[in-house]
């Protein structure tokens, strides 16, 4: 009888679903933080707090924002992608599903992350510099 690591308990496709998700997930948590501190930054707010439960839920809502922004940009070439389904975890499973079938999927990735982090930056004219701030003028 083989020996089974029992780290190994799931078949392959099962597995590689999960490595997928857990990639997934770290990516968008990386880009959702980003965008939470830059959105707070663009409105002269102190950086977000672990313990806030305010700030989780802005965090939150970058999340819903950045997935619903992937499902609309990433095409629809995955034939088995879950359809119909506007929560977080219907979103996400769908971006694994792109991952995983996808060959360029984070290339794809990259450019609709870097799209939605540029338009939390604050255009020409919202930009105030320091001197600006304190003195009040716009």
């Amino acid at each position: 009888m083989p020996f089974r690591h029992p780290d190994r308990s799931h078949d392959l496709d099962t597995r590689i679903a999960h490595e997928v998700r857990e990639r997934l997930e770290e990516a968008i948590d990386f880009v959702c933080l980003d965008a939470l501190v830059r959105a707070r930054q663009a409105r002269g707010l102190p950086a977000p707090a672990a313990d806030s439960s305010a700030d989780r839920a802005e965090y939150t809502r970058h999340v819903l924002a950045f997935l619903r922004r992937l499902d609309a940009e990433v095409p629809a070439e995955a034939t088995s992608r879950p359809r119909g389904r506007d929560d977080q975890e219907g979103l996400l499973a769908g971006q694994v599903t792109y991952a995983r079938t996808l060959p360029d999927y984070w290339q794809r990735f990259e450019a609709v992350s870097e799209r939605f982090l540029a338009e939390l930056a604050p255009s020409g004219g919202e930009r105030r510099g320091v001197l600006a701030r304190l003195f009040g003028r716009s």
